[in-house]
C-alpha cells in the first residue's frame, strides 16, 4: 500500500474513533511525504470542524477547493461560512454542491442546514427532501426539514416533520419545543403530561441533560400559557434558564464592555457624506430582539423598491475582516474600537459588495439584524447614505418577550436572555444610548414605536417610508401578503395582518416583575 493510501486509511479510522490528534498527524505526514492533495485538506478541515476551530477549518477547506475540491468539500465549506456568519459565502459555496451532485444523506442534510442558517429555506428544503429519501428514519433530518418549512411559512409540512421526528425519537427535546412553538396542542393535558414525564427522564440522566430540559421547559411554558397558567410558565422558565446559566463560563453576558465603549461616542456628521459606491441603499432595521423589528422589515420589504436580506451578519463580518481582531467573536469592544479607526469607505464598499446579490436589482435592501444597533457609529461613517430604523417597544413587553424566547443556546450574544434582570440592564443601556444617538443624528436614525405602529399603521408607515426616502404604497399595510421567508423568532406571528394583540402581554407576568420595574424606575426608563 502506498504511503498516501496508508495515511488516509489511518486518518479515517482515527476520525471515526474521534482520535483527532492521531488523524491530524497521519494527514500531515501524507502531505509532507507525497505533496498537497485535496482529500487530505478536506479531512483536516473536518477534524477542525469537529474540534470547533471553524476559522482554521474554513482555511483548510478553501485549500482543498483550490486543489480541485469535490461537491462534498463545498458542503462543509458552506457549513464553516455559515457558522462564522459569512452567509453570502455560505450560499456561494453551497451553489457549488447542487442536490444532484450529492449522493449521501449526511452531506445533503449538512448543506441544507448551512442554507437554512443563511436564510435560504426554500433551497434548503430541496436538500432535506433528498436526504430523507436516502435516510427515511433519521429524526434529525425531519427536525431540520421542519425548521426550514416553518421559516418558509409551510406550517403544515413543519408540523408533520416535527411529529415524525418525535415518533422516531420520543426524547427529541428540540423537536418537542419546535412543535409547541408552532402550535399548542389541542389535547393539552396529555401533551403537558408527556412533556413533564420527558423532563423527569432528562433530569435523571447523569449528568442531567440541561439543554434538553431547557427546550422542554420552553415547550411546557407554551402549553401552560395556552391554558392561561402564566405563573406556571414563568416559574418553569426561570428554573430552566437558571440551570443553563450556571453551566456557562463567566463572560460579558450583558454587553457591559461594549456599552462602556459606545457610551463614550457622540455621533458627529460623517466626514465624507458622499454615498459609497454601490447600487443599493441599505435600510438597517435594528433594536432589541422581540421589539417589532420583523414587523418593520415585513412592511418595508413589501414595497416594490425594496428587497429583503433578512438578518444579515455582513456588516459585522465586514468590520471584523478589516480590523482583524484576534477574538473568536464578531462583536466585541476591541473590534468596535478598532473599527472606529479603520478605513470607513472600504468597510462600506465591502458591505455593499457582500450584499449586492440580495437586491434582485432593487434600489433598497433591508438588513434586519437587531443587534446592528451596536454598529451605528460605524454604519454612519461607512455608509452615509444608509437609513437606520430602531424599534422601541414597551420595556416590560420587550424584556418578558426576550425571557420567554428560546434563542440560540450556544450563542454568546444571547446568554443575557437567561436572566430577567440582566435583560433589564441590557434594555436600559440600549434605551438611553438610542435616545442620545437619535437626537445627534436625526438625519440617519429613526426611532419607531412598536405600539404606535400597530395602533395607527397607515399613519406610522407613511412617516417610516418618508424617512427611508420611499413613496407611499398601500401594499406596505398588508404584511400578511408578504410571502418572503422569515428567519426570526416571530416566524408564525408575522404571517398575520398588523394587529395590537401583543401590546401589554407583560401584565400576565406582572407578579414576577417587581425587581425589573424597580430597575427601570431607578434608571429613568419610562414604563
Amino acid at each position: 500500500m502506498e504511503i498516501r493510501e496508508h495515511c488516509l486509511l489511518t486518518a479515517k479510522q482515527a476520525i471515526n474513533n474521534k482520535q483527532y490528534p492521531q488523524a491530524h498527524q497521519a494527514l500531515v505526514q501524507a502531505i509532507r511525504q507525497t505533496g498537497d492533495f485535496e482529500e487530505a485538506y478536506f479531512l483536516l478541515g473536518i477534524i477542525h470542524i469537529e474540534m470547533m476551530q471553524i476559522s482554521k477549518a474554513a482555511a483548510l477547506l478553501e485549500k482543498a477547493v483550490s486543489l480541485g475540491g469535490t461537491a462534498k468539500t463545498y458542503v462543509y465549506l458552506a457549513k464553516c461560512y455559515a457558522l462564522q456568519g459569512n452567509m453570502t459565502e455560505a450560499k456561494a459555496a453551497a451553489a457549488n454542491a447542487p442536490v444532484s451532485a450529492l449522493d449521501d444523506a449526511l452531506s445533503l442534510d449538512t448543506a441544507g442546514v448551512a442554507l437554512s442558517r443563511a436564510g435560504d429555506h426554500h433551497t434548503a428544503l430541496n436538500y432535506f427532501e433528498k436526504a430523507l429519501q436516502l435516510a427515511p428514519d433519521n429524526p434529525a433530518f425531519y427536525y431540520n426539514t421542519g425548521v426550514s418549512a416553518k421559516f418558509a411559512g409551510d406550517f403544515g409540512r413543519a408540523k408533520e416533520a416535527f411529529e415524525t421526528a418525535i415518533r422516531l425519537a420520543p426524547a427529541y427535546s428540540q423537536a418537542h419545543f419546535a412543535l409547541s412553538d408552532l402550535e399548542t396542542s389541542p389535547d393539552n393535558p396529555r401533551r403537558i403530561a408527556a412533556l413533564e414525564a420527558l423532563d423527569a427522564r432528562l433530569a435523571e440522566r447523569q449528568p442531567p441533560d440541561i439543554d434538553g430540559r431547557l427546550h422542554v421547559a420552553h415547550a411546557l411554558a407554551k402549553e401552560w400559557e395556552a391554558k392561561k397558567e402564566y405563573g406556571e410558565a414563568f416559574t418553569l422558565l426561570k428554573r430552566a434558564k437558571s440551570e443553563k446559566l450556571a453551566t456557562l463560563p463567566r463572560h460579558d453576558s450583558d454587553f457591559s464592555a461594549v456599552f462602556d465603549m459606545l457610551e463614550r461616542i457622540d455621533l458627529e456628521p460623517p466626514v465624507n457624506t458622499q454615498p459609497v459606491t454601490g447600487r443599493h441603499t441599505p435600510l438597517f432595521v435594528t433594536g432589541m430582539p422581540r421589539s417589532g423589528t420583523t414587523l418593520a422589515e415585513r412592511i418595508l420589504s413589501n414595497h416594490t423598491r425594496v428587497a429583503s436580506g433578512g438578518e444579515l451578519q455582513d456588516f459585522g463580518v465586514s468590520v471584523k475582516e478589516i480590523v482583524r481582531t484576534p477574538s473568536q467573536v464578531v462583536l466585541d469592544a476591541e473590534t468596535l474600537t478598532k473599527g472606529m479607526q479603520a478605513d470607513s469607505p472600504a468597510m462600506g464598499k465591502r458591505y455593499l459588495e457582500r450584499t449586492a446579490h440580495l437586491t434582485g436589482g432593487k434600489p433598497y435592501l433591508v438588513d434586519k439584524l437587531p443587534f446592528n444597533f451596536f454598529y451605528i457609529p460605524l454604519i454612519r461613517k461607512a455608509l452615509p447614505q444608509a437609513r437606520i430604523v430602531c424599534m422601541l417597544r414597551h420595556p416590560m413587553d420587550t424584556c418578558t418577550g426576550n425571557f420567554r424566547q428560546l434563542f440560540s443556546i450556544n450563542s454568546p450574544y444571547y446568554s443575557y436572555a437567561y436572566d430577567i434582570d440582566t435583560i433589564g440592564r441590557v434594555y436600559t443601556r440600549f434605551y438611553h444610548l438610542m435616545q442620545r444617538w437619535a437626537k445627534q443624528a436625526p438625519d440617519q436614525i429613526y426611532l419607531q414605536s412598536y405600539e404606535a405602529l400597530v395602533t395607527d399603521p397607515a399613519g406610522e408607515i407613511k412617516k417610516l417610508l418618508g424617512f427611508c426616502g420611499l413613496p407611499w404604497e398601500e401594499k406596505c399595510l398588508h404584511v400578511e401578503q408578504n410571502d418572503k421567508p422569515v428567519s426570526t423568532a416571530s416566524k408564525v406571528q408575522v404571517r398575520e395582518a398588523i394587529n395590537a394583540k401583543s401590546v401589554g402581554n407583560w401584565r400576565r407576568y406582572e407578579a414576577y416583575l417587581a425587581d425589573l420595574a424597580a430597575q427601570f424606575e431607578k434608571n429613568g426608563v419610562p414604563y
